[in-house]
């Protein structure tokens, strides 16, 4: 008979299947495109609301620190190792946001994945109803997904702590 896990170990397993979840997936989308030999700048599929278009981001949001070039994708690397290596030493933030953590870990992978291999972030949908706003792709929608996570779950806990 298996031993029950134990509930740290739990987390980090937690952490590592929305990890690869949301890397595959974001991955798998991108290729999708790209695999169907679309070009930079190359409309996919537009509406009034929201057009498919292929682009690469040199930068991060909104193409910020795009003049770094090549040093931005090294900096990414050193900056999630440096917050991986922080989370296995507070192993107690892992145990509060291990979901939400690899959603946005597998996400930021992703992406700098994306430097490495196309020399810029694969991004490809472009709202543009009302107002034009930065072209991003399903690796972005899930970095928020998870800071909305950890914020959701933070205020719920005080919630629960005060009564």
């Amino acid at each position: 008979m298996l031993a029950p896990l134990s509930n740290s170990r739990q987390k980090w397993i937690n952490f590592g299947i929305a990890f690869v979840v949301v890397f595959a997936l974001d991955q798998t989308i991108k290729w999708a495109f790209l695999l169907q030999g679309y070009q930079f700048g190359d409309t996919i599929y537009e509406t009034r609301f929201v057009s498919l278009l292929l682009v690469y981001n040199k930068g991060v949001a909104f193409s910020m620190f795009a003049f770094l070039g090549d040093w931005l994708k090294f900096l990414q690397v050193l900056l999630l190792f440096v917050i991986f290596i922080y989370l296995w030493k507070n192993q107690e933030f892992v145990q509060s946001y291990a979901f939400p953590l690899g959603i946005i870990f597998g996400a930021g992978f992703s992406n700098v994945l994306d430097r490495f291999i196309h020399g810029g972030v694969v991004d490809y949908i472009f709202w543009h109803y009302q107002f034009e706003f930065a072209i991003f792709n399903f690796a972005d929608v899930m970095i928020d997904l998870g800071v909305v996570l950890i914020l959701y779950q933070t205020f719920l806990r005080k919630d629960k702590s005060v009564s």
